[in-house]
């Protein structure tokens, strides 16, 4: 069996594959790359560089499975894969720590202007005034999109006296309470909170879930944090808010389009990018390459893939 490793991944998870089999990594293919080299391979593992396309995978004429080495899977043509009996898999489990934390690190930063001040005194200017900041303790946060990253998120909130209060039309009043999270409607969420913080998926439906509507409902001194995918907020009326003084200031992590070298995000003071982070530890991508791995060999042996994405889960994780 061939393996076409396409994005960097965690060496555990390249020395799991190369155990079984025989394994090439070529990183930063063109899409007429991988078009004309993925005939020859049974496995593609990416992260979220590589887009699978239609193309791609129609050219796979040998793939049984397409390993995704993290969450998402929006840049995988699943509807295409399953039409073609391609198994995809993922780990679903691998970034959620990283993601929340990056998200509570974000929060932090905004609040204290962190990046700007940093900025300004490597400048060599001392401005202590310019950077006054608030606590986060008795604010409240909202969180749209209670799933693995924004329960998480709501723990470590908790700890930092935080109120939380949460929008998920998938989840169950039972659950929330357990976290001790109200269910709110996104727009008392978006009426009431000091922090609001995404961790919803990509989805047709929640596709600019965030536009010029859903900001004109927000207090001028809400700071908002998207950790998950890009296309959840209309990027020009995020901007347009926060330069009109409607939104006090922003962290993005993800955009519409990536890699992001320039955006209409970058050119407001109050808006902090960080270039797609939030699964960005040694720990996640471990997790992640390992997951992936072995999934890729249960596929090749047979076996049932533990998260399958466009499959039922295997009957060890009920």
């Amino acid at each position: 069996m061939r393996v076409l490793i396409a994005d960097p991944i965690s060496e555990e998870g390249i020395d799991i594959l190369r155990s079984y089999a025989e394994v090439d990594i070529k990183t930063g293919l063109k899409p007429e790359e991988i078009i004309s080299t993925i005939g020859d391979y049974e496995a593609l593992v990416v992260r979220s560089q590589t887009k699978v396309s239609a193309e791609v995978i129609e050219a796979g004429k040998k793939l049984r499975v397409i390993a995704r080495a993290g969450v998402g899977v929006d840049n995988i043509d699943v509807e295409e894969a399953t039409r073609r009996g391609i198994l995809v898999v993922n780990a679903p489990n691998a970034n959620t720590i990283s993601a929340a934390e990056h998200a509570i690190a974000l929060m932090f930063a905004l609040a204290r202007h962190i990046p700007q001040a940093n900025a300004v005194l490597k400048s060599g200017v001392w401005r202590r005034a310019d950077f006054m900041g608030i606590e986060v303790r008795g604010k409240t946060l909202g969180i749209i999109g209670l799933g693995r990253v924004g329960s998480a998120v709501a723990k470590r909130a908790q700890g930092l006296e935080m109120k939380v209060i949460a929008h998920d039309p998938y989840i169950t009043a039972d659950y929330a309470r357990n976290l001790q999270v109200e269910l709110v409607s996104l727009e008392r969420l978006l009426k009431e909170s000091d922090f609001i913080t995404i961790h919803s998926a990509l989805t047709p439906s929640t596709k600019g879930l965030i536009g010029a509507k859903e900001l004109a409902l927000v207090k001028p001194t809400v700071r908002i944090i998207n950790c998950a995918r890009g296309g959840l907020i209309d990027e020009e009326a995020l901007a347009k808010a926060v330069r009109e003084k409607r939104v006090a200031g922003a962290a993005i992590d993800v955009f519409s389009t990536e890699p992001a070298t320039k955006s209409i995000l970058f050119e407001e003071d109050n808006i902090i990018v960080t270039p797609h982070l939030g699964a960005s530890t040694t720990e996640a991508q471990a997790v992640a390459a390992k997951d992936v791995a072995k999934q890729v060999i249960d596929v090749f042996k047979g076996k049932p893939a533990r998260y399958a994405v466009n499959a039922p889960p295997a009957s060890a994780e009920t």
